[in-house]
């Protein structure tokens, strides 16, 4: 059987839930096909973190890129808690990022300056005032940056909520349905699945690191792998931090139920979702020289995700160079949540109203065309 949607999307997470519901909301007929239900690859295992303002992002197009979605988030989430009815966890509380060392406290002070020069409300504070805000935090901690406009958002009750928002503008999705190949037909694409084969105007890859796994005709496979990150979830034992602490080595997210998560590692390992004993031990290691508590806390579940990783640790946002009609939506690696609401704005201007947002010149998938060996960049 062959369907005739306008638009598919290839891909249920974030990033593919995001752009669907931009598109339905817009008025374009959307079909989402996804090897697996909604929200089960990487999302499934994002902190849910908005903190585009962090040391590593310094002197990374990637800072402009979060700063810019980042200034969509409120409306985003007005729009998709309105349209679905569902609420989801979303704060503005700020992020600490601490340091335990004078040579990253003097980064820190660094970075903190070249923020406010941008306009960003950032605080350095030192170890005194840290500890009356988080009394938990361990006594090695010498000072940090406070960032207030960073936040978080439930991945997963967000992917739930874009979804039923996308659908009642239109949208279908068909889970446990991968897609085989992608091609052209007529003056328009053809997506080959198991089941279906879908015909349409245009087609937006959003599989993640299952990107590069779809036989693309005429088009050379862009270079998207899996990285592994673990994630622990955690029951707190007493008051957890207020808010997300953020170090060089992991980071510490509270709960509105009281839980926290700590998050994450980075593992080139292929397509391995399995949670190991060495990831946790990394873990709580890291975690317990911030937070000595950890030791009493309960350990609800592990949580694993691989993110779609590219040489650059850019993005791929843009349309295919040879295959026309194939547009990118991936390549996120740690920041798909963060930049989900730009991304979806970047593909709807593109195919409903022939618009090319600037950020394209950079997340284009042409500067892969020579692509060097791939390498996962170190952040």
């Amino acid at each position: 059987m062959t369907r005739t949607p306008q638009v598919v999307v290839v891909g249920a997470g974030v990033i593919g839930c995001s752009v669907a519901y931009e598109l339905a909301r817009r008025g374009t007929q959307v079909h989402v096909i996804d090897r697996r239900d909604v929200g089960q690859g990487a999302t499934q295992a994002a902190a849910g973190v908005l903190a585009p303002f962090v040391e590593n992002h310094v002197g990374s197009a990637i800072l402009d890129l979060g700063a810019r979605s980042l200034s969509l988030y409120d409306s985003f989430i007005s729009h998709v808690v309105e349209d679905s009815g569902l609420s989801v966890q979303y704060r503005r509380d700020g992020t600490l990022e601490i340091a335990t060392d004078s040579i990253f406290l003097a980064r820190l002070k660094e970075i903190g300056k070249v923020y406010e020069t941008m306009g960003v409300k950032v605080q350095y504070l030192n170890a005194k005032i840290i500890h009356e805000l988080e009394p938990q935090l361990s006594t090695s901690v010498m000072g940090g940056l406070l960032v207030d406009t960073h936040g978080l958002v439930g991945a997963a009750d967000l992917t739930k909520a874009l979804r039923m928002s996308a659908v009642a503008h239109g949208a279908i999705f068909d889970t446990n349905v991968p897609a085989v190949k992608i091609s052209k037909l007529g003056d328009g694409l053809q997506v080959k699945t198991d089941i279906d084969n879908f015909s349409c105007d245009a087609v937006v890859m959003a599989a993640g690191p299952w990107s590069g796994q779809v036989e693309i005709a005429h088009d050379d496979s862009i270079p998207v792998k899996p990285v592994r990150g673990q994630l622990l979830h955690l029951e707190w034992p007493s008051k957890p931090p207020n808010r997300i602490v953020w170090t060089r080595h992991c980071y510490i997210v509270p709960w509105a139920d009281g839980s926290v998560l700590v998050g994450a590692t980075m593992e080139d390992v292929g397509f391995d979702e399995r949670a190991t004993i060495s990831g946790v031990k990394a873990l709580i290691d890291m975690a317990h020289d911030l937070l000595p508590a950890i030791n009493k806390a309960w350990l609800k579940e592990v949580r694993v995700g691989l993110r779609p990783g590219t040489p650059d640790n850019l993005p791929v946002i843009g349309p295919s160079t040879r295959l026309p009609g194939l547009f990118y939506a991936t390549g996120h690696f740690r920041n798909g949540v963060l930049l989900a609401p730009l991304t979806a704005s970047v593909v709807a201007d593109y195919l409903i109203d022939d618009k090319r947002d600037p950020i394209i010149d950079f997340t284009s998938p042409l500067r892969f065309a020579e692509a060097p060996h791939y390498q996962i960049a170190e952040t």
